[in-house]
């Protein structure tokens, strides 16, 4: 049997260089290697149209973004409402294949009932609704709190209304699928952890030269999370640190001006990244927020040395004992100080090979999902 899919993003999931496309670029890899022919709809609002999904895509079509705000009169979430081109419905409707709708995003079709009688599953990437309240706390602008505060609303609202009509919902992390099962009463939810570029973990052994604090620093959660490290940790912690990412606010860079021994690496290539992960003594990981899944924690745990971590950071994700667990800034550098003396041993790179066959076996994971598509959904 020939196995179609159409996939709905939202946004162009190429290249995977943030988190939010990681899942969906490799997820496409290995359905493909599965077997399936894939229909992709994405929205395109500055990533540009992406020729290299036609390796894995049979179709690829692209949709704008809407910046019209009136749908949050009518009580649609903006992420939701801002992603409702009529031409998407158009497209789905030309055969009856199975929908995936990647992220609560892409659910207005769904949300207005125009996918009856389909196969259709939402893939979560966060419980949104959770993720805006909290990202609400790491903004200095009145604006994004008044939106972050009206969309939270909306989304809980949305969030418990779209979870009825989707005949399964797949979370990224245990703790998403608890949420949606024990806060909407929703049972056709199952955890699927996120694909990932990695079948082998690359750590090195032996001793780096430095911390690592490594995120897209255009996000109000991670500069938050990079000066909390800054003043509470490093100020009187004399090793070197270095903070890497996209799009550095004037604040950040000024903060490490002040510091001779903190250095930033402003919108590092993915292989300067990659070489900084692996190079780095202790990848740190503090978060603020609790939702979904961190691509930079897997980064880290498969590529890197020592890991230190919140449990905000891996609640939910298997990956807890793949990182020295710190709550505060005494915890952190007890932990620094400890873990900067250490080699990374050949044990310490079996174990997390061990974590990712056992929790992120992409081929696993896409077998798991051809089966739920294509076979009996089930409780097994």
């Amino acid at each position: 049997m020939e196995k179609h899919i159409h996939i709905v993003c939202l946004d162009v999931p190429y290249p995977p260089d943030y988190g939010g496309v990681f899942d969906l670029y490799y997820k496409l890899k290995y359905l493909y290697e599965n077997g399936v022919s894939i229909h992709l709809h994405c929205y395109e609002y500055g990533r540009g149209e992406q020729n290299a999904l036609l390796e894995y895509c049979t179709t690829v079509r692209y949709y704008k973004r809407s910046k019209d705000w009136r749908g949050l009169a009518a009580g649609i979430p903006y992420i939701v409402s801002s992603r409702a081109d009529p031409e998407l419905l158009q497209h789905l409707s030309a055969n009856n294949y199975p929908v995936l709708l990647e992220g609560i995003h892409s659910t207005y079709l769904l949300h207005k009932n125009k996918l009856a009688g389909r196969k259709v599953m939402v893939r979560l990437h966060n419980v949104e609704y959770a993720y805006y309240r909290q990202l609400l706390h790491h903004t200095r602008s009145l604006f994004h709190k008044i939106y972050y505060t009206v969309e939270s609303v909306l989304l809980k609202q949305y969030e418990r209304k779209i979870a009825i009509k989707a005949g399964l919902i797949i979370a990224v992390t245990e703790k998403d699928a608890a949420t949606y099962l024990h806060e909407f009463g929703v049972t056709n939810i199952r955890h699927l952890p996120v694909f990932t570029a990695w079948n082998t973990a690359t750590c090195r052994e032996g001793k780096g030269a430095y911390c690592l604090y490594q995120g897209n620093l255009s996000v109000s959660e991670n500069e938050q999370a990079a000066l909390w490290l800054i003043k509470n940790v490093f100020s009187t912690l004399k090793i070197p640190l270095i903070i890497a990412g996209k799009n550095p606010s004037r604040t950040l860079k000024k903060e490490v001006q002040l510091y001779t021994h903190i250095s930033i690496t402003e919108n590092p290539s993915q292989a300067e990244m990659q070489q900084l992960i692996e190079d780095a003594q202790i990848n740190l990981l503090p978060s603020f927020t609790t939702t979904g899944i961190k691509l930079k924690l897997l980064h880290a745990v498969f590529c890197g040395r020592h890991c230190i971590a919140n449990k905000a950071m891996v609640a939910g994700t298997g990956m807890e004992s793949g990182c020295v667990i710190a709550e505060n800034d005494k915890d952190f550098k007890a932990a620094i100080q400890t873990l900067y003396q250490q080699p990374f041993t050949k044990e310490g790179i079996a174990f997390r090979q061990m974590l990712l066959e056992q929790h992120f076996n992409n081929r696993c994971n896409a077998a798991q999902l051809v089966e739920w598509i294509w076979g009996r959904i089930s409780a097994d």
